[in-house]
């Protein structure tokens, strides 16, 4: 079984990726973040290193879904494919980042890739607002994520928001903004009666 964690930057995608494949004893999957060779650079001059920086995480995620598919355990994600694509790069597009001609090459290596591959069994998505995000982000004090925008934070949650509302899979949306999942045991055990419910049946 594949399960996808989805949300912005700051959303808390990779926490709740870590204690639920504790919780359940799912196999976790991360993004590649810390050992990204364009991420730094991407921050800092994102109009030129969009391309390069999308190409690389769909690289990624690709190898990773293929890996997904051929495991027999239940695998969660932190992040999928598909925000990759229809959030983040198509944001990039539409801020002039990436030209129309990068993006229908990038799309049509996207669709050849989703033609071997299936979605998620279950997407959990976590809808922050950007006062949440931003509060997040700089709670984590990630040196490079000190210039991300709320331009650029606010262009993600709308099209996260775009994405969501046509999404044809199996689909469990969590408001984050009020639930700490990492100190409160109430508040992760709401998440995990939810997905009890969804998975199993239960309650």
């Amino acid at each position: 079984m594949h399960i996808g964690i989805a949300g912005n930057i700051g959303s808390g995608k990779t926490t709740l990726t870590r204690m639920l494949s504790e919780h359940y004893g799912w196999i976790p999957k991360y993004e590649a973040v810390t050992h990204n060779p364009y991420i730094e650079d991407y921050y800092s001059d994102i109009l030129r290193w969009s391309f390069n920086m999308e190409v690389y995480f769909l690289t990624q995620r690709f190898k990773d879904i293929l890996e997904i598919a051929r495991s027999e355990d239940t695998v969660i994600q932190d992040r999928t494919i598909l925000e990759g694509v229809y959030v983040f790069t198509a944001n990039n597009r539409d801020m002039g980042n990436i030209s129309e001609r990068d993006f229908s090459t990038y799309m049509d290596l996207f669709h050849a890739m989703m033609s071997v591959v299936r979605m998620p069994d279950l997407l959990i998505y976590l809808k922050s607002s950007i006062p949440h995000l931003v509060s997040q982000i700089q709670k984590r004090g990630r040196e490079y994520e000190k210039s991300i925008s709320i331009e650029y934070l606010t262009g993600l949650n709308t099209r996260y928001e775009e994405w969501i509302s046509g999404y044809k899979g199996d689909i469990l949306t969590i408001d984050a903004d009020n639930l700490d999942f990492e100190n409160r045991p109430e508040d992760f055990a709401y998440i995990t009666d939810l997905i009890d419910a969804r998975l199993f049946g239960l309650f």
